[in-house]
């Protein structure tokens, strides 16, 4: 284990052993990247992280994490009072095997070789890290957008092992709409020359083709509102003179932020993770939603955010309907924002005390 301890603050990589996937395929010596915080002797609360994030859901002070703000000492999720763990999803590219790793069975790294892994694929890996690190019971699991479906997941494939799920920011199965969005970042990739079927080096990447899917995918996370009301059709330039201008405040943004992921996020990976998130339909290969609902064994909070895109807010108060209905505890908030899907990473103080009243329901029980 390659471990850096600071003030009850612990991250590194745990060797998980193989990982059987989905496909039946096996991932030889999987490793996940980790971040550990709290007390080790406190009860557990495992953080799944979304399509671009990293293990670092709270990270330091020089660096905070994308959670930061809701986990903390005398925070939502209060770190004096919970260990917080949080592992890079299987097929990442912050630390956990994924197409960058070595192929022990080749010595090069996978890329377009690593095997598609599912959702159900990265809950196991964390299965299999939480039992490296002795854990076999959680207080909690949350996580937001393909963190919100690794929480359906773990409801559904380990319903005894916590205490209560918050799905935030998801729906039981990924809609037509979001897939359609997803497949446009795809192409961008594929596109772009310097994929070259996924065998390209890091001193030469599809960085057009990157950037490009990100800022599909920027366009999508939050609302026509919000994007309107902040960039009001401010100019930076003339319009008009040449194609390749950006001319608009706008269009300077999306720019900005294609080029930025491209720093810190590999293609290939962005490439597995969309496929992952298309397959994510909780009664895949169960019969339905409906009766893989049943499987779920904790009680279930869920929050959506006005506005969201990808994951209606109407399909997830029908899920927790549906769980309702069939004598699961279940609840549903709506979290009114301007900030559509990327309501679940800002405003905490709107829905962070949701969570926070329903742990400490838990230890007054």
């Amino acid at each position: 284990m390659n471990v850096k301890v600071a003030s009850l603050r612990e991250t590194g990589t745990i060797n998980i052993g193989d990982l059987k996937l989905e496909s039946g395929k096996t991932i030889y010596d999987a490793e996940l990247a980790y971040e550990r915080v709290g007390s080790v002797d406190d009860p557990a609360i495992l953080i799944c992280h979304a399509l671009t994030g990293t293990q670092y859901a709270v990270g330091s002070d020089e660096d905070p994490g994308y959670w930061s703000n809701l986990i903390k000492s005398g925070g939502y999720i209060d770190t004096d009072k919970y260990q917080v763990i949080s592992f890079n999803v299987i097929g990442g590219c912050n630390g956990s095997t994924g197409p960058l790793s070595v192929n022990p069975e080749t010595g090069a790294s996978y890329q377009t070789n690593f095997p598609f892994v599912t959702v159900r694929d990265m809950v196991k890996a964390q299965y299999q890290g939480l039992e490296k690190f002795e854990i076999n019971h959680l207080r909690a699991v949350a996580g937001g957008s393909l963190g919100g479906m690794q929480v359906l997941e773990w409801g559904i494939i380990y319903p005894n092992m916590m205490d209560v799920l918050f799905p935030v920011a998801v729906t039981p199965y990924l809609s037509d709409y979001a897939i359609a969005f997803n497949n446009i970042a795809r192409l961008a990739i594929l596109q772009d020359p310097k994929w070259n079927n996924g065998n390209y080096s890091q001193e030469d990447i599809p960085e057009h083709g990157l950037s490009l899917a990100r800022m599909v995918g920027m366009i999508t996370y939050r609302s026509g509102e919000l994007f309107n009301d902040r960039f009001g059709r401010e100019q930076r330039a003339p319009a008009g003179i040449a194609h390749e201008e950006i001319s608009y405040e706008v269009e300077s943004y999306l720019d900005y932020q294609g080029k930025k992921i491209t720093k810190r996020f590999d293609a290939n990976s962005y490439l597995y993770l969309l496929k992952s998130m298309d397959t994510h339909d909780i009664g895949r290969e169960r019969g339905g939603w409906e009766i893989a609902a049943e499987l779920i064994g904790a009680p279930l909070h869920a929050i959506g955010y006005s506005g969201d895109l990808l994951f209606s807010t109407s399909e997830l108060s029908k899920f927790v309907t549906h769980l309702q209905k069939i004598g699961k505890k279940a609840t549903f908030e709506q979290v009114e924002t301007r900030f559509g899907h990327d309501g679940f990473l800002v405003e905490f103080e709107k829905w962070g005390y949701l969570l926070q009243a329903k742990l400490n329901e838990l230890e007054n029980y």
